[in-house]
């Protein structure tokens, strides 16, 4: 009972400093209600390595190499980093990709949806009830037998290729090479310095290991077997963030006029019903996917490479939104996203094998 209390208490602790952290970035240097956005900085490195062709979002974000590498480190200071993997790798890539079409649609992931109502922007309850749909749309799936297939143990070496991809990927943000690419103007040059990002990346890295963090599975949670427990790290993100938002005048109410934002309410709400449910058959949010590709799972690995694409694809095919509104073929990418994902929620199940 105990080691319960303090493991719920660690949790609630933890979604308290990454709420804190999140909205002091942007005092840092990070764009307006976008302090740590797990979508919009994987689609910035995207860029940075010259996967899509949008200027305004290209920088290589330490805060996700952190989130990696302290994965990385925790996992293996209390023994947790396990290989193993083989769980449908081109389906989970897949999902991956259309994870990202529907951030980008909304602009923002499932943390960045809390963070955004956190500074006033109430389209993220728009988007925040498209994730519950989406999720609740997963539950009826994993209810009826869904699963992607067992994972098994693999070779240890296979375990380290995302935290080498990402150690390789801090060495190209430290020197930046001609080939690297970084914006001028926009969100993607509006960054914290690479020092502050990374140990902030790192420390909620470490934060996110230990407590199996998920934006999603909260929700999923919640609706499914009434367990709060990861519910309360969402709830203790968006408390942090709103009150360090209100110390530094960070607060705007409203839906018109937001930063780096649209109100397009139909889209944003099925562009993140979407992820929630790409994110509940995939069992788990962008985040949490970083968090086991560093500590050994290659099938998390092989949904973030999916995200990374996805963001490429996204941008390269105009199904992206921008402040002036969805892309020209956001309607078609969503839907072709939604037709995907209930297509393998009720083809894969154990029943229907």
């Amino acid at each position: 009972m105990r080691r319960l209390l303090t493991q719920r208490l660690l949790i609630v602790i933890a979604g308290l400093i990454f709420g804190v952290l999140a909205a002091y970035m942007v005092e840092w240097g990070n764009p307006p209600n976008m302090g740590i956005c797990i979508a919009c900085f994987l689609r910035d490195i995207a860029g940075g390595l010259g996967l899509h062709r949008a200027g305004v979002v290209q920088y290589l974000r330490p805060e996700i190499i952190g989130l990696v590498l302290g994965a990385f480190v925790s996992a293996f200071a209390f023994r947790e980093f396990r290989a193993r993997g083989g769980s449908a790798p081109l389906t989970r890539f897949l999902l991956g990709a259309f994870v990202m079409v529907g951030a980008l649609v909304f602009l923002g992931c499932p943390v960045r949806a809390v963070l955004r109502l956190a500074g006033g922007d109430l389209n993220g309850i728009t988007a925040l009830g498209g994730v519950v749909v989406g999720a609740f749309t997963g539950i009826l799936f994993l209810k009826n037998g869904f699963n992607l297939g067992r994972s098994g143990r693999t070779y240890a070496a296979a375990g380290w290729v995302m935290p080498i991809i990402m150690f390789c990927i801090l060495l190209l943000a430290i020197f930046t090479p001609y080939f690297i690419f970084e914006s001028e103007s926009g969100p993607g040059s509006m960054h914290a310095a690479l020092w502050i990002s990374l140990i902030v990346g790192l420390g909620v890295g470490v934060l996110a290991q230990r407590t199996r963090m998920c934006f999603v599975g909260g929700w999923r949670d919640l609706m499914m077997v009434r367990d709060t427990y990861l519910f309360r790290a969402i709830a203790a993100f968006f408390i942090g963030a709103i009150i360090v938002n209100a110390a530094l005048g960070h607060i705007d109410w409203g839906f018109v006029g937001q930063p780096v934002a649209h109100d397009n309410h139909l889209w944003n709400f099925l562009g993140m019903a979407l992820v929630g449910l790409a994110a509940t058959l995939l069992g788990g949010c962008p985040l949490r996917q970083l968090i086991l590709s560093g500590e050994g799972d290659t099938d998390a690995g092989i949904t973030v490479l999916g995200l990374i694409v996805g963001a490429a694809i996204a941008h390269n095919f105009f199904t992206t939104a921008s402040p002036k509104g969805i892309g020209d073929f956001s309607v078609v990418a969503v839907i072709l996203g939604l037709v995907f994902c209930l297509a393998v929620g009720f083809f894969m199940r154990e029943r229907a094998a």
